[in-house]
């Protein structure tokens, strides 16, 4: 298992595995609702790369990207000092410790990039998810309610945030 930054040539590896986290409905696209191209992938990742204050670290396991964390950084003065973070793990690689690696790696670039505040948000029903984020040091922010419509029904999100 290897975590390292992204490179453009993963963009439609990355498609694939956004695709595959996106069947968890746990995330915010619905399963097959995604239809990013190639070339937008690539222009995405290029952007992100470029910017001081986001990134993405992706997690592999013999050639094939498993899970991924990304970072979106505040791009004003009142908010360069924090990021938003997304986290994915293919089903069949949690419980290895892969988003603990995935969260390590990037909790080292913030304070590398002088962020001090990590924020993030999980859909309420997502308990695996609440617990891994506590457990990683995230506190309960609040909960916005109705944020997402699920299958027809509304479902609350919790917001964390991590100081570092």
């Amino acid at each position: 298992m290897m975590i390292r930054p992204i490179e453009v040539r993963d963009a439609e590896s990355f498609i694939e595995l956004s695709k595959q986290i996106d069947d968890s409905n746990f995330m915010l696209f619905e399963p097959g609702e995604r239809n990013t191209s190639l070339e937008q992938q690539s222009k995405s990742i290029e952007r992100i790369l470029s910017e001081k204050k986001s990134t993405i670290f992706v997690a592999e396991s013999e050639d094939e990207l498993v899970g991924f964390i990304a970072a979106f950084g505040g791009n004003v003065k009142r908010n360069q000092h924090s990021a938003y973070l997304v986290l994915g793990v293919l089903e069949e690689f949690q419980g290895r410790g892969i988003a603990s690696k995935l969260f390590n790696q990037v909790f080292e670039w913030a304070t590398e990039n002088e962020l001090s505040r990590l924020g993030l948000t999980v859909i309420k029903d997502n308990i695996k998810a609440f617990n891994l984020y506590r457990k990683m040091g995230f506190v309960l922010e609040g909960e916005k309610v109705h944020s997402l419509i699920i299958n027809g029904a509304p479902v609350n999100e919790y917001y964390l945030y991590k100081l570092l």
